[in-house]
């Protein structure tokens, strides 16, 4: 996808609902009901379109209709499949607030703007917004809280972010070794 626009997943479908084609789709929306108001979507590769053409509220997400879904194996082999929109098609984020996709890739410096490592993704874990980072020199990633503590500056025109990390944030993950 060599120059494609940047895009954002709204929703992934979890599977068949009832017999009718109906699907139960995790949202990623403000409102889980908004991910039928953004018109049509596509799958990751932009290669097929979903229509949702009604939705009903479920614990974590919708019920929803899928237009041309018309049975419980078409809904069925729909399972996994993420449900994406052009970024451009989202309204501006307001201030101090952005779009999990925008901030994945951003270069992660220090205060001083040595260079750390670079935002692999947004973990939420039900406690609040995670940064994974991919951080130079470190076997894996870790993963930093989303605060004004932690990242006391995102530029996103400029494709970085800032981290204050403790100076004991490496070690904090280490154990000690008992004298026993």
């Amino acid at each position: 996808m060599a120059g494609a626009e940047k895009r954002s997943l709204l929703g992934v479908i979890l599977g068949a609902r009832g017999l009718r084609g109906d699907v139960r789709i995790k949202t990623f929306t403000e409102q889980p009901e908004d991910i039928a108001s953004y018109g049509p979507l596509s799958d990751e590769a932009g290669a097929r379109r979903f229509d949702i053409v009604s939705v009903k509220p479920a614990s974590g997400g919708v019920f929803a209709r899928v237009a041309g879904i018309e049975d419980r194996g078409a809904a069925e082999a729909l399972k996994g499949v993420g449900l994406y929109i052009e970024r451009a098609a989202l309204p501006q984020p307001e201030a101090e607030s952005w779009y999990h996709a925008d901030l994945v890739g951003l270069a992660a410096v220090a205060p001083n703007g040595s260079r750390l490592g670079r935002v692999k993704a947004v973990q939420n874990f039900g406690a609040g917004d995670l940064l994974e980072v991919d951080f130079a020199g470190q076997n894996g990633t870790e993963l930093v809280p989303f605060t004004r503590a932690f990242v006391p500056e995102v530029d996103v025109a400029a494709k970085r972010i800032v981290l204050a990390l403790p100076d004991n944030f490496f070690a904090a993950g280490e154990t000690e070794e008992s004298d026993a």
